[in-house]
């Protein structure tokens, strides 16, 4: 595509110190906003988790069409990320971020009109567009508005409130949704109405928070954003990427499947339950990102890898022998390994790129991440057409081991390595 130089671009704003002034003080709040709208735009991002087994007895939808509905999610987050998640480099933070929820809000209201499958279909592509234009562009900005606030600072806040409102949103939007649908009398409405007023709040946030890049008059040609390990260790963002899509994967698990597991293999159907498990797992896994703040990127890493590959084999455990308790357990060490780990993965890639890059390479990570958020889960799906579950449980948990392995000799050639700094 030809170059062009007619319309702005964006790059950082040279450091200041904002700290006791007025700027500083605006660029404070506007990291609880945009805190806030990267919460509530993750979090209607799960709310249908609970409520998938409700729609499967309305209209009959086997397991396998619960994964083809998360797919149409997973396959909006991976369009959007591959065509506009890197952009807010140029563009702006908000130019980016508003369009996103606004996105999530139009999702809202299809949910509302209908419950037929088309309609759900194009309700989470719609959302996974929204979503993938939100992780990148709210982690930057974030990012950003704690530099501008704290020159100088450990980033352990923003990293800290980054992946919590992430992996944090992730889990509240089950939670609210499973209870709403288990004591609401609409219970395939009352969660999405909840959620519109709460995306309408979170565009008034993002408008009223600064804007983090200023716009100059030379922009660089658009492509799609691509996948490179390029950004300054190809050794660790190589790590950080496999540790991502990994993480996700168990994530993925729990935004999908999960739920219907429980409703059927462990004859447990209350939706408020359902809500509570995919909660405790991400719940768990902000959690340890708030306890593993002070720890090296190491110790996080063998922890992370620790918590998911004890994890997956306990909860793979509870499904062969029907219990919930072990299916709980196991939940909570996998998201408790899935979070540090996926913590791990943006602290470093975050501090490895440049800041004019950041988003891109941040985009990249989200990309490969939402990757391991997707196939994973359809392949669960489609083997759950042919095999029991906790036949094709087991074989997650094995791809998966081999996936942490690949984790864990990465980070030792990057230790290694004669650049390894």
């Amino acid at each position: 595509m030809a170059r062009t130089t007619s319309q702005p671009t964006a790059r950082h704003r040279p450091a200041r110190t904002y700290a006791h002034d007025g700027a500083g003080r605006r660029h404070g709040v506007g990291f609880v906003l945009i805190a806030f709208a990267f919460l509530t735009a993750m979090a209607f991002s799960t709310v249908p988790t609970p409520l998938y087994p409700l729609y499967m007895a309305r209209d009959g939808f086997s397991t396998f069409m619960v994964t083809v509905v998360f797919a149409a999610y997973a396959v909006g987050v991976v369009i959007s990320l591959l065509l506009a998640g890197h952009i807010s480099d140029w563009v702006g933070r908000k130019k980016v971020l508003i369009p996103a929820i606004a996105l999530e809000l139009v999702a809202a209201v299809l949910f509302l009109t209908s419950t037929a499958l088309p309609v759900l279909l194009a309700a989470r592509l719609i959302t996974g567009l929204g979503v993938g234009m939100v992780t990148a562009t709210a982690t930057a900005h974030l990012h950003d508005l704690h530099t501008a606030h704290r020159p100088g600072a450990s980033t352990q806040r923003f990293e800290l409130v980054s992946t919590g409102a992430n992996i944090g949103g992730l889990g509240v939007g089950p939670l609210v949704a499973g209870f709403l649908a288990q004591w609401a009398g609409t219970p395939l409405r009352t969660p999405y109405v909840v959620f519109a007023v709460l995306l309408l709040a979170s565009l008034v946030a993002v408008a009223l928070t600064p804007e983090t890049v200023e716009e100059q008059f030379a922009r660089p040609a658009y492509r799609p954003q691509r996948i490179s390990v390029d950004h300054g260790d190809r050794v660790g963002y190589l790590g950080a990427a496999v540790g991502a899509f990994a993480s996700f994967a168990v994530f993925g698990l729990f935004n999908s499947v999960a739920p219907g597991f429980v409703a059927g293999t462990l004859h447990h159907p209350s939706r408020a339950l359902a809500g509570l498990i995919v909660f405790a797992v991400f719940g768990a896994a902000a959690a340890a990102q708030s306890l593993t703040v002070g720890l090296s990127a190491g110790a996080k890493r063998a922890l992370g890898l620790f918590g998911q590959a004890v994890g997956v084999a306990v909860l793979v455990a509870g499904m062969h022998t029907a219990s919930l308790a072990a299916f709980l357990t196991g939940g909570v060490l996998a998201g408790i390994g899935a979070g540090v780990l996926f913590k791990a993965a943006v602290g470093t890639v975050t501090a490895m790129s440049a800041p004019a890059e950041r988003g891109e390479a941040l985009a990249g990570l989200f990309l490969i991440a939402y990757l391991g958020l997707t196939l994973p889960v359809i392949g669960i799906g489609v083997a759950t057409l042919s095999f029991a579950a906790t036949t094709v449980m087991t074989w997650f948990a094995a791809i998966l081991l081999v996936l942490l392995t690949a984790v864990a000799v990465l980070a030792r050639r990057r230790r290694t390595a004669p650049d390894a700094g």
